[in-house]
């Protein structure tokens, strides 16, 4: 059965049509998929700057900070060194909700400044908040502009989780 140039110039026009859906969804969920590996990414990275301390601790200075004054963004106190590191008067520690006049908590110091990282649980939390935050973003990208509902669901709950156990353990 032969076609009419008409039927044939319709055909090859739905093709192209289809074609050129197909190559939208791809592209779409190419750059979905960049913008949710970006976003995890970039949560990793700013996570590591602290995370590293509290995660490869071995051979740093390990003690205990009493806190003596909080400002806005840090809080000073004296440093007591468990072992063989030195004992500050006043060492700095990023503040955090939980931080008072008087608290006591483990810490590592930075190597070659006075800035210490708490250490712990609460520590580690605290280090990887970023990371958390990024999960949580790229839940929606994952779910909205990837259409995977499934693992949206699963980036995002993981994210708000890590989130939730750090505001209990601080």
């Amino acid at each position: 059965m032969k076609r009419s140039s008409s039927q044939r110039a319709a055909l090859v026009g739905r093709r192209t049509a289809l074609v050129g859906r197909r190559t939208a969804l791809v592209g779409r969920r190419t750059a979905m998929g960049l913008v949710a590996l970006v976003l995890l990414a970039a949560g990793v990275w700013s996570s590591w700057g602290t995370a590293h301390h509290v995660v490869l601790a071995q051979g740093r200075e390990h003690g205990t900070l009493t806190v003596t004054e909080c400002g806005e963004e840090t809080c000073t106190g004296r440093y007591e060194p468990d072992a063989t590191s030195a004992a500050r008067a006043r060492v700095t520690v990023e503040r955090s909700v939980a931080a008072g006049k008087g608290d006591r908590f483990p810490v590592v110091v930075k190597p070659g400044t006075d800035v210490v990282v708490r250490t712990g649980v609460p520590g580690l939390l605290r280090a990887w908040m970023p990371l958390g935050g990024a999960m949580v973003l790229a839940g929606f990208v994952i779910g909205g502009g990837l259409r995977m509902p499934r693992t949206a669901w699963g980036v995002g709950t993981a994210g708000a989780a890590l989130l939730a156990a750090t505001f209990v353990a601080l």
